[in-house]
């Protein structure tokens, strides 16, 4: 797994320490685990988890701006963990509503020894931002506009939300409410995985 992951790695050009791929391992060895009596993503095989959950996650890294984030929807910690391991100085609340799925991401958080995360259960609409955030991440949304409308109090004055779709969503981008603008569109790059895969950055407009 160590070497497959860091083959895919450079085929990325992605530059991590040892450690942090052994993290990422990890990662997958627990949701491998784990993955068998919560049912945390339909992916089964680790090495499909390499490609479709971590590398899938981290390239992004490069685009957020800031140093603390919100993973709303989170799931299993998807961005979210990847993320908070190969960004060890940002700090990265993993917002989710179900309990098993925050259970597991504090072990992880446990067994790992990450102390940039910070799993929280709750509805995002429930959720206070204080302070705010700046950034807001999710690759679970059905559309842009639930994803701002939910979440419209999570970023700060200068925050961002940063959402990972697959195809350009031209027509969730078209739909959007007034008060957002798409500030860029970015296509990602993801060795060995089918189908395109696509960052849309939205940003508040200053009323």
């Amino acid at each position: 797994m160590f070497n497959k992951l860091s083959r895919l790695l450079d085929d990325a050009s992605i530059l991590l320490t040892d450690h942090q791929i052994n993290q990422l391992v990890a990662y997958v060895d627990m949701l491998n685990k784990w993955n068998k009596a919560y049912n945390l993503t339909s992916v089964r095989d680790p090495n499909e988890m390499l490609v479709r959950h971590i590398l899938d996650s981290i390239v992004v890294a490069p685009h957020l701006q800031g140093e603390r984030f919100i993973d709303v929807g989170t799931g299993p910690g998807l961005p979210g963990i990847p993320l908070s391991i190969v960004l060890p100085d940002a700090q990265f609340t993993l917002l989710d509503s179900l309990g098993k799925r925050v259970r597991f991401l504090r072990q992880v958080q446990h067994e790992l020894k990450l102390e940039n995360i910070h799993p929280v259960q709750s509805r995002v609409e429930a959720f206070p931002a204080e302070p705010p955030f700046d950034g807001v991440i999710s690759r679970a949304f059905a559309s842009l506009t639930d994803m701002v409308e939910w979440c419209h109090h999570l970023p700060g004055e200068a925050g961002r939300f940063y959402a990972l779709k697959g195809q350009l969503p031209d027509e969730e981008i078209a739909a959007l409410p007034v008060e957002f603008s798409v500030e860029s569109t970015l296509k990602l790059r993801v060795p060995q995985l089918d189908g395109e895969r696509h960052l849309v950055i939205i940003r508040p407009n200053k009323v």
